[in-house]
């Protein structure tokens, strides 16, 4: 028998810092269902007391899973844990994770407190959340650059506050795998009380580093990884759930625990995560890379044909890649579109959202032999996106040809009332938004432009991801279709349509005395 380790997934809440990453509150709920589908131990659904929509979407997120522990996060301040505690209301199983700086220069110069001021704060917000739940967990801030006396004096006072939970977070990725390896077993050995609480860690990216400093801290005795899918986070981002639970699972000689997650559904949460963000997976990216079992050197192909494990360590099978062709065809019904896409844990919330779904899939259909459920994935993400939409795209003519100067023809829906431009540009794709800025006058600067093909083919769809930004405020947009003109449209609008509708987020770091 080994021990648990328990999986608490932050891509609704961390993952969401990335900058152009906000989420809708039916988009979290998405990726919540699915986190609960590859059976996530605990969800940390956002920050309540940011703003009124993650309060939101964090009481949609507990009213909706069942079978995973939501988590709402809190600073060690009264007001930010009574909100926490409202949101969770009506979580089947709830969790409130507050935390405080530790380290000397944020308790110096961004909290302007004593470590004496500090470590009473945090009693106190673990005494207060108990009053929620009995499920605490606390996290000292910056704990990777705390000095070990003082993390081991307030750790050892919040477990005895209540603290189930004791997350020690390297917050700016600063810490190396032997040395975070023994600040976890140094902290487990030293505070008294240290088996009364399970030790979490959450690390970050900044030095490449997240993966491998978790992965020190459970061979330590760590039993909880705080975690993202595909690596999604502030800044570098953060560990990867994919390759944090891989690495466990294939190196069991080495890992006395394991996790409970069903794995084969990895694939399918990653997915969904980058279409949902626009942040594409790179395709050497580990485990959910579209190369990561790819094979194209002679001597690996002659190797995995004879014995597939001379190359491989997992079977792709094992994560969620696998060639799964669509038996749906145009001729196919609603119901049996619905069905198929409740396989791949997709549901709509209202009939409007699934005729515009079935009515895109038909198009595509149309156009494309062969539909994979990557397909699906992306045709959901794009078709979902319109619904709510202020500007859509009616119609799109471009001419290229060598030679002449490409010039492009765009009408727009905005507001419900038609308008037609023509532009020119230095290639069809910046005619076209040339032509669409004309219309719409946002005077948004591109930060980003990318394509990745959804499936292998000619026949392909596109996946267009475009940054946006103006005067500080940045936002992701993202398109889909077998003509890559028409998906930088889709993906240039998306982004417009979220500049008009904004998710109001924001997240205060600053904490004052109390």
């Amino acid at each position: 028998m080994t021990d648990k380790l328990i999986i608490f997934d932050t891509t609704l809440r961390d993952g969401e810092q990335s900058p152009g990453a906000s989420m809708t509150k039916d988009e979290k709920i998405r990726i919540a269902k699915a986190l609960e589908k590859l059976r996530v131990d605990v969800i940390e659904a956002g920050f309540p007391i940011a703003s009124l929509g993650d309060f939101e979407a964090v009481q949609a997120v507990a009213n909706t899973i069942k079978d995973s522990t939501v988590c709402g996060l809190a600073r060690a301040l009264e007001k930010d844990i009574d909100r926490a505690g409202d949101a969770l209301k009506g979580a089947a199983s709830a969790r409130i994770h507050t935390f405080i700086a530790t380290s000397p220069i944020h308790m110096q110069e961004k909290l302007c407190m004593s470590p004496d001021q500090v470590l009473e704060q945090a009693v106190k917000a673990v005494k207060h959340a108990r009053q929620y739940t009995d499920n605490v967990e606390f996290s000292p801030e910056d704990a990777g650059r705390s000095e070990i006396d003082f993390l081991c004096r307030i750790i050892e006072a919040t477990i005895d506050a209540g603290a189930g939970t004791i997350n020690i977070p390297d917050t700016v990725g600063y810490t190396l795998p032997e040395y975070f390896g023994h600040l976890i077993a140094e902290l487990r050995e030293r505070i008294p009380n240290s088996d009364k609480a399970i030790f979490s860690v959450h690390c970050h990216n900044d030095l490449g580093l997240a993966v491998a400093n978790s992965l020190s801290a459970v061979i330590n005795g760590a039993r909880q990884v705080e975690c993202t899918i595909n690596g999604l986070g502030e800044r570098a981002g953060n560990a990867a759930l994919e390759e944090v639970v891989m690495a466990v699972r294939t190196r069991h000689d080495i890992f006395p625990c394991h996790t409970d997650l069903e794995t084969t559904q990895i694939v399918t949460c990653s997915r969904l995560v980058s279409n949902i963000t626009g942040f594409p997976v790179q395709p050497n990216k580990a485990i959910v890379g579209t190369n990561a079992f790819a094979h194209e050197a002679g001597i690996h192909q002659d190797g995995v044909l004879k014995h597939r494990q001379t190359y491989e360590i997992m079977k792709a099978e094992d994560v969620g890649w696998h060639a799964n062709r669509m038996v749906l065809g145009k001729h196919s019904g609603r119901n049996a579109f619905r069905n198929h896409l409740q396989g791949l844990g997709i549901e709509f919330n209202s009939e409007e959202e699934l005729n515009v779904a079935f009515t895109r899939f038909k198009e595509l259909a149309d156009k494309k032999h062969e539909i994979f459920n990557e397909d699906l994935q992306a045709l959901v993400t794009d078709a979902l996106t319109i619904v709510h939409e202020q500007i859509k795209l009616v119609a799109l003519r471009v001419c290229s040809e060598m030679g002449e100067t490409p010039h492009a023809s765009v009408t727009l829906n905005i507001n419900g009332i038609e308008n037609s431009v023509s532009a020119k540009g230095s290639g069809p794709v910046d005619a076209t938004f040339k032509a669409i800025e004309t219309l719409v006058n946002s005077n948004m600067n591109l930060l980003v432009y990318s394509v990745n093909n959804v499936t292998n083919g000619t026949d392909a769809q596109g996946e267009v991801g475009v940054r946006l930004e103006k005067e500080g405020q940045i936002v992701n947009g993202q398109g889909a279709d077998t003509d890559i003109v028409i998906a930088s449209a889709k993906a240039y609008l998306n982004a417009l349509n979220k500049i008009l509708n904004p998710v109001e987020r924001k997240h205060p770091q600053v904490v004052q005395p109390v």
